[in-house]
């Protein structure tokens, strides 16, 4: 037998407008608060469309003063919900996809924020016609300022992909890649802000070092990279041209750059963005 609806009648169909769009989160933690933050400032769903479960109210509270509907039960997500975001830990989400599989009917849409958990995995232990995509955000999603990639699995078309991609477009950059770049992904970008986060850290020490109070370095620090990162994304040079234009012959910028360079920045950060890669991967044969 069918699932529940919502009074109203027959499931929304996925072409639906927005609003009319029920969506679920299984799961409630920083991670999922910062998408549904994303998509209610952009107005892309109405926060009483909007239902998440969690064991215990501690993460809840926050969604009800959003206005979503909050439950501690992962089927009534289910139920009255057409797009599912599982955003569980990792290893509790085989115990929540076996709990949740006799409810999931083939207008779901269920969308995947867990690390190492793969589509093929997913797949198996869902019914085999859900429509499964799997996408990994990254901590600035919360700010909507977030990069994001999502891969689709078999059942998953154009029309879901689509969907996807206009309600997480409100939460930062959003691109479709294959499953293979996720992992990749996740040690540029998900691991990535903290390796920022670090060099705003000895951009402001650095100017601490020289005279200037901490909290103004930081500031400053902070706003240096977002305007660089601004003008990367703007005006779609390669950073090497960018980074050029900065140097003036014997000027201050070719000096500090000799600096990095004799430390190796470059290579260090290569080797970051590798580890990081290979510790994800590992992570999802675990």
């Amino acid at each position: 037998s069918a699932p529940e609806v919502w009074p109203g009648g027959a499931w929304p169909r996925v072409a639906m407008e927005a609003s009319e769009l029920w969506v679920g989160f299984v799961g409630a933690g920083r991670m999922a608060g910062g998408l549904v933050r994303g998509l209610l400032q952009a107005g892309k769903v109405p926060a009483s469309n909007i239902l998440a479960s969690a064991p215990s109210d501690k993460n809840l509270d926050a969604w009800r003063e959003l206005g979503c509907r909050t439950t501690h039960c992962n089927l009534e997500v289910v139920h009255r919900s057409t797009l599912v975001f599982l955003a569980t830990k990792p290893h509790i989400l085989p115990g929540v996809l076996e709990e949740i599989r006799p409810a999931v009917g083939s207008h779901h849409i269920v969308v995947s924020l867990v690390a190492g958990v793969t589509i093929q995995t997913l797949q198996r232990l869902l019914p085999p016609w859900t429509k499964v995509l799997r996408i990994m955000p990254n901590l600035p999603c919360v700010v909507q300022a977030g990069a994001m990639v999502f891969s689709r699995g078999s059942n998953a078309g154009d029309e879901e992909a689509a969907l996807l991609k206009s309600l997480l477009s409100s939460c930062g950059l959003c691109e479709e890649v294959p499953e293979s770049y996720i992992d990749i992904h996740t040690g540029l970008s998900g691991s990535g802000v903290a390796y920022v986060y670090l060099f705003a850290e000895a951009l402001a020490e650095g100017a601490v070092k020289m005279g200037m109070p901490g909290a103004l370095a930081s500031r400053i620090a902070a706003q240096t990279l977002l305007g660089a990162a601004k003008m990367l994304l703007e005006t779609g040079e390669h950073p090497a041209k960018l980074r050029g234009d900065v140097c003036t012959p014997g000027g201050t910028t070719i000096y500090a750059l000799h600096q990095l360079e004799k430390g190796a920045l470059r290579a260090t950060v290569m080797n970051a963005v590798e580890a990081a890669t290979n510790r994800a991967c590992d992570m999802a044969k675990d």
